[in-house]
């Protein structure tokens, strides 16, 4: 046992790690935002829909049409997250970006409060109130940011929407296995997003862009996921809740190593209050 919870680990932190270097790929893509998510959905559907089928899971499913629908509304959610949080990519850096989308614990807290009547702490509030400050620190309240700064933080900010609400969304699926909720919501996602791609975005990229491009597809999102999934079933909340901070870590250490990108002053103290809110919010409480 001891021996499969350390393979958990090592996948988990393996996925986390990189799915933090997302960001870095996505420019180097040549792709707009909704083209390249496309291309995220078609590689993912091909390798998850083989594991799913070659494993033979499929036949053991159970299907429930409530539970199907909350897929369904957790992959269009899922995808308006990616959507936004690659457009964000595109008008801000990798550090503002990833900082303000991981505000998603926080914004599924309030919601969770608000629909669920789950309780929220003085302590919890206090956190949300890090949060928000750092928020306005990292955008660049009071420095007169510039309005592409701005309007990629914002987008970052409605993609953590929702992914929060893909968060709560996902807890009403138990039935159905990992691979066909992922297929399922994969599969939705190319089919919506059909309508508006651009396909002469596909016509002047390199062998480069395409080769950046694919592994966005097949490795930060295919095999992700399959890490994830395969890990998150055999290790503690706790152990799963701290390792949230890996992927923002590689994507802040690549942004500056590898693009270059100074946060100033004021964006370091946002990026530090959010971080200092969300290890409240996701840490164990009591001795649970």
């Amino acid at each position: 046992m001891n021996t499969l919870h350390k393979s958990a680990l090592v996948q988990l932190i393996l996925s986390m790690a990189i799915f933090g270097s997302v960001g870095f790929f996505s420019g180097l893509s040549g792709l707009p935002a909704v083209e390249l998510v496309w291309v995220r959905c078609v590689c993912a559907v091909i390798l998850i829909g083989g594991v799913w089928w070659f494993s033979g899971t499929y036949r053991s499913e159970v299907w429930q049409r409530r539970e199907v629908v909350f897929v369904l509304l957790c992959g269009t959610t899922l995808l308006l997250n990616w959507v936004f949080l690659f457009k964000s990519f595109e008008l801000t850096s990798v550090t503002v970006a990833i900082s303000l989308y991981h505000l998603a614990p926080v914004i599924a807290m309030i919601l969770g409060s608000v629909i669920f009547r789950e309780k929220l702490t003085w302590m919890g509030l206090g956190a949300i109130l890090l949060c928000f400050a750092g928020t306005l620190l990292i955008v660049g309240a009071g420095q007169g940011g510039g309005g592409f700064q701005l309007t990629g933080a914002i987008y970052a900010i409605i993609a953590a929407f929702f992914y929060a609400a893909t968060m709560l969304l996902g807890k009403s699926i138990r039935t159905l296995s990992v691979y066909a909720t992922t297929f399922i919501q994969m599969l939705l996602s190319m089919i919506l997003l059909l309508p508006f791609i651009s396909w002469t975005s596909y016509l002047n990229l390199s062998e480069m862009n395409w080769t950046y491009s694919i592994i966005t597809g097949f490795v930060h999102t295919g095999i992700v996921y399959l890490l994830f999934y395969n890990s998150v079933r055999y290790l503690p909340t706790r152990i799963i809740s701290a390792l949230v901070f890996v992927d923002p870590a590689v994507a802040i250490l690549l942004d500056v190593l590898l693009t270059g990108f100074r946060p100033d002053g004021w964006q370091w103290g946002g990026v530090l209050l959010i971080f200092a809110g969300m290890f409240y919010i996701v840490k164990p409480q009591g001795n649970s």
